[in-house]
């Protein structure tokens, strides 16, 4: 994860920082994405993979609300022991989350939030790892070109281990840090640093995404991300790190 905050904090000291135009403005209302990638191979490698999200943000006066839904899925064909060509399911993760923030009147960023997220992975370190929350989320820093958004609070998670034909159940407390950093390179062309840390009694959950978006039209984005997941406590046979890096399609409406 080193490399990850050296990203952060070199954009961070670049010196402009952030009005952001590829994310579409609503004060009060929805702004909602949908993120769609895809590969298939054929010949001496034939596979298939996708990756999808949809976000959706709602504002109101007191409010600012978020729902995320995402997938991805890779098959792949490989020889049984029996010598025949099968397709065979090598990753499947779904996830879910939402969020409510209540915006403090003093504050012109701040607000208590609450959030509840569940993650289905059938190859994970976790195959379903569940969390709620709560804290306080502010932007310690805004510029012309760059804005720094971060969250603090206490959680709870639930997370199912698969160790052979044996699970195992685990519970406790966290406490969640968050950070999400955005630098507006062009009008049409924008980096992100986001990153997730949930640390218990046990283990420590991380998610980090590096992405740059550039515009293709009004509504159209690209988005090329590079994903990292890591548990600092795994079962034996699972490593600690799974990484993901992807191109999409982002849709913005």
């Amino acid at each position: 994860m080193k490399y990850v905050l050296i990203i952060s904090a070199l954009a961070a000291a670049h010196g402009y920082a952030a009005a952001d135009s590829l994310d579409p403005v609503n004060a009060n209302g929805w702004n909602t994405s949908a993120e769609l990638g895809a590969i298939s191979t054929s010949g001496n490698t034939v596979g298939t993979s996708v990756t999808g999200k949809i976000d959706a943000k709602q504002e109101t006066a007191k409010w600012s609300n978020e729902y995320i839904l995402a997938g991805y899925f890779k098959d792949e064909e490989v020889t049984n022991d029996d010598g025949e060509k099968v397709r065979e399911r090598s990753a499947q993760r779904y996830s879910v989350s939402a969020k409510a923030g209540y915006k403090l009147l003093h504050d012109d960023h701040g607000k208590l939030f609450a959030l509840a997220t569940h993650v289905d992975d059938r190859f994970g370190a976790y195959t379903r790892y569940s969390t709620i929350g709560i804290g306080y989320g502010t932007q310690t820093y805004q510029s012309d070109t760059h804005t720094l958004d971060v969250e603090i609070g206490p959680g709870y998670f639930r997370g199912v281990r698969t160790e052979g034909n044996v699970q195992t159940v685990e519970t406790g407390g966290t406490i969640r840090g968050a950070a999400l950093l955005k630098w507006k390179i062009s009008d049409s062309a924008q980096f992100s640093q986001n990153l997730i840390v949930e640390r218990g009694t046990d283990n420590t959950h991380s998610i980090a995404e590096t992405a740059v978006r550039t515009k293709i039209n009004s509504t159209m984005q690209m988005k090329a991300a590079f994903n990292v997941r890591n548990d600092t406590n795994v079962p034996a046979d699972k490593k600690n790190t799974d990484t993901q890096t992807s191109v999409t399609l982002v849709y913005s409406f």
